[in-house]
């Protein structure tokens, strides 16, 4: 039926699929915006055909541009992916009428599930529970309040299309509706191209688990269990588990079967996720149906032993399901982290840049690493910021979880913001270890996940100036080239008429530390403070430092970037730079009197005037990124002096927004 397709996404997900089709015998065609031109799922490919620059909206969101993409490359298939056209109606009607088979659900099935309102009247028809809210048409400010105020707060509102966390807000008082509202409305006009919201029963304590369901054209549908996705952060997921903590298989009957007749009722074809809202008392409520493969998918394939993507293949190629409802078991337990470019100390807002340094744990039947980016790559502001899923497997939850938390200790990344550390704290932390697991889990645990930094130990100070005394020894031995017995190559700190010492000072942000080196016949001497210690040690070009601290031994990654060396250490890493005695480099930098743009975006409102006086906390501009809001607030009371962009710009991660006179509380 094919044996060429088309693969209408990018990422991990698109470097997953090349690889299941080229095992299959099937050849692929990546396609690539230009911001994607060097990206790996376009070095995999057998073919890759450019669409168009850098923004979604002028690249991998158009139909039509797919669609020719597949003529001219002579694929008679697409695979769209997650995200972007997965789930439009419309990409999957243009394959069909265009001869292409779509590997994915009829467009019917799409358009059922395409609405969160809709999908729930058919979802009641259907038998499905549902929690209880308000999924109509009427959208008036007014009456939405007046359901809100009915089904009781807290509500929770939500964009009636999409997903991701976009378009939805939690509100517990009648006071914070009107607002919530808007944004909802306007984010889910800017991601989906429609404001349609519901207002729904906000369950405390929630759980979040989903039915992974898979369909054929022979009328056979199947669950392949469930999914625990319960911790989120601004409900995104974070953490992914199978099967969910604490399930019965009673319940899990229950809820597969659930989704099976979900499924059933729109007529599905292909792999999909039904998810469902869980209360701690057993009960269960449909949320939505995603018509697409799902990122946390390999965790279900750690379990079962299938291969999704496989199946989707086999099934748009008009192969029954390989297996029934019978033959399919749960063996073991699996976790999967999403590694994010972002910063969990601040809010978690996207981040951007070069991933300078990237150090993988190893990989077996048991730890699994799903990405698209290498060291040296970019994560660009055009799309979602995710680096990778790290997905493990064990016999039990608590091995899954131990196996987990060792590979994020081994994982290891420098250049971008990214949320290792931050995971590492969550897998550790009292709730996920008891498995006291709801969608407000981190928010639980704050004070653990959101700790200072630990003081930086004596011995990262030790093991950056050990790296700088390296590289130096290594740089005399090129400067002095063969002659061995050349001056230059003597780094023994003799002078004349001086003591046979060297003062160096390392410096971190809010600190510097003086410390004394005296050579050694292998090695040297560090004096900090009052603590003496012996150093020696090797830096090999893969930045691993293996060094003899005192009678310490110990192997980690050192590594080098713009003057500063990074300290991978007990779980955290330290940056450290090397000042001479006497350097003048570190002047500290005067208060700019601003507000400074915390990440790139786009400015979407201005909500005060210059010469206006406001409270600390008044909100003064909207800024957008990733399709998310983010309020620029006044971090104290004063005035607004002047707004250095307007409505419609684009700003940079660290571009003055907003000059701000501070006034001094009376």
């Amino acid at each position: 039926m094919f044996n060429r397709i088309l693969i209408a996404n990018r990422g991990e997900i698109a470097c997953r699929i090349i690889k299941t089709a080229r095992q299959m015998g099937i050849e692929t065609v990546a396609v690539f915006s230009q911001a994607d031109t060097n990206a790996l799922h376009v070095r995999m490919a057998d073919e890759a055909i450019c669409i168009g620059p850098a923004e979604a909206n002028q690249s991998y969101l158009l139909v039509d541009r797919m669609i020719e993409a597949a003529r001219q490359t002579g694929a008679q298939a697409i695979h769209p992916g997650y995200g972007f056209l997965s789930e439009s109606e419309r990409f999957s009607q243009a394959c069909a009428d265009n001869g292409i088979v779509f590997i994915g659900p009829p467009a019917a099935a799409i358009k059922a599930m395409g609405s969160k309102s809709a999908a729930k009247g058919l979802m009641a028809r259907a038998g499905v529970p549902l929690t209880p809210g308000y999924h109509g048409e009427v959208q008036e400010a007014g009456f939405l309040q007046e359901q809100a105020q009915q089904i009781g707060y807290p509500v929770l509102i939500k964009a009636s299309t999409g997903g991701g966390g976009k378009g939805m807000r939690r509100v517990d008082r009648p006071d914070e509706f009107e607002a919530a509202l808007l944004a909802c409305k306007r984010e889910a006009s800017n991601a989906f191209g429609n404001d349609h919201v519901l207002i729904e029963k906000y369950v405390l304590k929630p759980r979040h688990i989903e039915i992974q369901i898979f369909a054929d054209r022979h009328g056979h549908c199947v669950h392949l269990f469930e999914r625990d996705c319960s911790v989120q952060r601004r409900h995104q997921k974070v953490l992914e588990e199978a099967p969910a903590p604490g399930m019965t298989s009673e319940r899990r009957a229950q809820m597969g079967q659930a989704a099976i007749e979900a499924a059933r009722a729109v007529g599905y074809v292909g792999a999909g996720t039904v998810e469902f809202i869980a209360d701690q008392q057993g009960g269960f409520y449909f949320m939505e149906m995603n018509t697409r493969l799902q990122v946390e998918h390999p965790v279900t394939e750690m379990i079962t032993g299938v291969d999704l993507v496989q199946w989707q293949l086999q099934v748009a190629y008009g192969e029954p399901l390989p297996l029934t409802q019978e033959a399919l078991q749960i063996n073991g337990h699996a976790m999967e982290a999403r590694i994010y470019a972002e910063d969990p100390d601040n809010g978690f807002l996207p981040a951007t840049g070069r991933l300078h340094f990237m150090n993988l744990p190893s990989t077996s039947a048991k730890v699994r690493i799903d990405s698209s980016v290498m060291q040296g790559d970019d994560i660009t502001p055009y799309y979602d910021p995710m680096i990778a899923k790290l997905i493990v497997w064990g016999t039990d939850r608590e091995s899954a979880r131990r196996q987990l938390q060792r590979a994020l200790v081994q994982y290891r990344i420098l250049g971008a913001h990214n949320n290792i550390g931050f995971l590492s704290r969550l897998v550790a932390c009292d709730s996920f270890v008891k498995a006291d697991l709801d969608t407000a889990l981190i928010e639980r645990e704050a004070d653990v996940l959101f700790a200072p930094k630990p003081a930086t130990p004596l011995q990262v100070w030790a093991l950056a100036a050990l790296a700088q005394l390296l590289l130096e020894k290594r740089q005399a031995e090129c400067y002095a080239g063969a002659d061995r017995d050349s001056p230059w190559r003597m780094l023994d700190g003799w002078r004349m008429n001086s003591e046979r010492f060297r003062p160096m000072r390392l410096r971190q942000t809010e600190s510097t530390l003086l410390v004394l080196i005296v050579p050694l016949k292998d090695g040297w001497q560090i004096t900090v403070g009052d603590e003496q210690l012996e150093v020696r040690g090797q830096h090999n070009e893969n930045h691993r430092l293996e060094a003899l601290l005192g009678d310490r031994r110990v192997s980690t990654d050192v590594v080098l970037i713009d003057g500063h060396w990074h300290v991978f250490w007990a779980g955290n890493v330290f940056s450290v730079q090397i000042q001479t005695v006497g350097d003048s480099a570190f002047v500290a930098q005067e208060d700019t009197g601003g507000l400074n743009s915390p990440m790139p975006g786009k400015i979407i409102a201005v909500l005060e005037e210059v010469g206006a006086t406001v409270k600390a906390g008044a909100p003064l501009l909207v800024l957008e990124a990733m399709k998310m809001e983010h309020t620029i607030a006044a971090p104290s009371d004063g005035v607004v002096t002047a707004f250095h962009y307007a409505v419609g710009d684009q700003v940079s991660e660290g571009d003055l927004l907003v000059a701000f006179d501070q006034v001094e509380p009376a």
